[in-house]
């Protein structure tokens, strides 16, 4: 082992337990490790058995390509492979992915990678995605630029104020937990993207919508309101995931699945015609 290959693996393994606001004591208590053993691990004077260190980025809810690097940094190789998505071990994955896409129609949902760029999104999509300059779309779209560009969705956004708010703080929480650097670079860029200037506009729901009804509960979340050709539509979104991977890949995955807000929007999205075609993946 290389002389600086301890120390390095010492000062990853302090970021990671600083990062989430763990003593060593609390660490070695989640761990099942000694905490003077841990001690001397983050110094340098001890090298950590591969179950150990693994245990330890467990507790520490580490990503798994951050757990292949600190598994190199303490010279092992990898624990977890890095697949491509048209692998054909991945066959079932795109099965189970396309088979989520294709049952949520006709309302959106995409699969986005760790960092936000689009991995693939069903034939709903394009009522998101209609209008975008290709600048945005090419070499591949991703969801904070599409969603936060002046030249992308922002421009249609009626509540545009709330939803960047909402976006900045989930990708600042997402770059503190992780410490990316890409995702960081991220943050800055759309960050600087210009805010809607003065309030937001009136929240009474479009003209051509439905009547609401006045004891009707308030939003769940905050909406993502979107004017188009059809009338204002008034749409929430869930996140999913796949449990227990253990394929880096598989890990960075997620998929964003749109729902209607309200009664109109359900009858808009309803009577849209989708793109003829197979599945999307």
């Amino acid at each position: 082992m290389k002389a600086d290959q301890l120390p390095r693996l010492g000062v990853l393994l302090r970021e990671w337990r600083r990062r989430r606001r763990l003593s060593q004591l609390d660490l070695s208590l989640l761990a099942d490790v000694s905490a003077r053993h841990l001690s001397c691990v983050e110094t340098g004077r001890a090298r950590p058995s591969r179950t150990m260190l693994l245990r330890l980025a467990s507790a520490l809810e580490v990503p798994l390509r951050e757990r292949n690097a600190l598994l190199l940094a303490a010279d092992y190789a990898p624990a977890y492979r890095e697949s491509s998505l048209d692998d054909r071990s991945m066959a079932s994955v795109r099965a189970a992915l396309g088979t989520m896409l294709t049952a949520h129609e006709p309302y959106p949902a995409v699969v986005v990678d760790r960092w936000w760029n689009v991995v693939t999104g069903n034939r709903a999509m394009p009522l998101l995605m209609d209008g975008i300059p290709h600048h945005l779309l090419e070499p591949r779209p991703n969801v904070y630029r599409l969603a936060l560009h002046p030249e992308g969705l922002a421009a249609r956004v009626v509540n545009l104020g709330e939803v960047r708010d909402l976006f900045l703080e989930r990708l600042r929480r997402q770059v503190d937990a992780t410490g990316d650097g890409d995702l960081r670079v991220l943050y800055e860029e759309v960050s600087r993207y210009p805010a809607p200037p003065g309030p937001e506009p009136d929240s009474s729901p479009d003209p051509s919508a439905s009547t609401p009804d006045p004891s009707a509960p308030a939003p769940i979340q905050v909406p993502l309101r979107l004017r188009t050709p059809h009338g204002e539509l008034s749409l929430f979104s869930t996140m999913a995931t796949f449990g227990a991977p253990a394929d880096v890949t598989l890990s960075e995955l997620a998929i964003e699945l749109f729902y209607p807000l309200d009664a109109f929007t359900t009858e808009v999205l309803g009577a849209l015609p989708l793109p003829p075609g197979p599945g999307p993946l």
